[in-house]
């Protein structure tokens, strides 16, 4: 990997604590932001834990979970046993969909726990019932916002 500059390391320590602040481990965040600075598609996994100086078990937790959250992929070139790992730039709209049908799985959860509280505690159940309608309103906006948008990109 060739040497980052001072701004793309900084860069990448910020990806790392946004995706802490989102519940992930900070290396997933590195790595993305090393991903996302690289000027090559695809990084080694050894090129991953020396670049950013991290143990082997953290980068291959952190890919796993990358992989499994279709925000990463790997590939293979023939003769190298090595895998090389670049962010998923392909299909990302589909993940906008997908994880929309999560945010409509949740709002039913959500609506299910306000029919077993029943009329105990009206407020909640008001509050709540808030957002279950914003969450199902995202769900339905949400994927006509992003055809609307292919369409006049194209």
């Amino acid at each position: 990997m060739a040497q980052l500059t001072q701004e793309q390391r900084q860069l990448i320590e910020k990806m790392g604590i946004y995706h802490e602040q989102q519940g992930f481990p900070p290396v997933t965040g590195r790595i993305m932001g090393l991903l996302y600075v690289s000027d090559r598609p695809h990084l080694s996994f050894e090129e991953i834990v020396e670049t950013l100086n991290i143990s082997k078990s953290a980068a291959s937790n952190a890919l796993q979970l990358l992989q499994q959250m279709h925000l990463i992929e790997y590939t293979t070139y023939s003769g190298d046993r090595k895998r090389y790992f670049g962010a998923l730039l392909e299909n990302w709209h589909e993940e906008v969909v997908n994880k929309m049908g999560s945010v409509l799985g949740f709002s039913k959860l959500l609506r299910q726990a306000n029919e077993l509280r029943g009329d105990v505690n009206p407020e909640m159940n008001e509050r709540v019932l808030e957002r279950i309608e914003f969450m199902e309103f995202l769900s339905r906006e949400v994927p006509a916002l992003l055809q609307k948008w292919l369409k006049e990109r194209n």
